[in-house]
């Protein structure tokens, strides 16, 4: 699964100039029996397998520098902008990306390790290997030197502009009857910044009025 999706585009040439890199380990390698098994039933009963803290541990002891441990998991912070912003202020920072199957992890693990537990949206997934993927993605494209266009490629985007981007358009000029706004097409800045700042505070006011909230 990794690098997956992470080795195509501006990250994955970010990962071929060593600008980020990502060591992989099997938990499966660390399992307790000739089965491969990493898992058992829950104590005091219920539906779907934890993770072993036996396994989990091990695997963890084996890393020379974990760094700060994350577990992908509905119960922490939702990730957002601001957050991949300081996760990634540091170009020479660790992380150790736990991620979780089944039913999810033994709590024990979670304490012993002081591990962040952090959420990419309110939905289950079957894994954390996609949420990692996203974590990475997200974290490794604002920085320096990954992405084209310099810093105005990742400051004039939804989020880091308080709030959701205005609506963007290319060539042809007109495509299918419809036309670009003509503001896009006059050649004063000032005004095309304008328009930018209200369509973004109009479309932000409509589709994400928390966002509003939080500025």
């Amino acid at each position: 699964m990794f690098p997956g999706t992470l080795s195509g585009g501006v990250v994955g040439r970010a990962l071929e100039r060593g600008i980020w890199s990502c060591d992989v380990i099997n938990i499966r390698d660390f399992a307790i029996n000739n089965y491969g098994s990493v898992d058992d039933t829950q104590f005091g009963g219920g539906a779907g397998m934890v993770m072993r803290a036996d396994v989990l541990g091990a695997a963890l002891d084996s890393i020379q520098n974990p760094g700060k441990i994350i577990y992908f998991s509905p119960r922490g912070p939702t990730l957002n902008q601001h957050m991949v912003r300081e996760f990634s202020a540091n170009s020479d920072a660790t992380y150790t990306l736990l991620c979780g199957r089944y039913e999810g992890i033994d709590q024990r693990v979670i304490d012993e390790y002081g591990i962040l537990e952090l959420s990419i949206g309110d939905y289950i997934l079957s894994g954390g290997e996609i949420a990692a993927q996203v974590f990475i993605d997200s974290c490794v494209r604002v920085m320096d030197n990954v992405l084209g266009g310099g810093v105005d490629a990742a400051a004039n985007e939804s989020f880091e502009i308080g709030g959701l981007e205005w609506p963007l358009y290319t060539r042809p000029s007109v495509w299918r009857g419809r036309s670009v706004p003509e503001v896009l097409l006059s050649g004063h800045h000032g005004n095309i910044e304008r328009w930018r700042k209200q369509q973004s505070d109009e479309i932000t006011k409509e589709r994400r009025p928390d966002l509003i909230k939080e500025k």
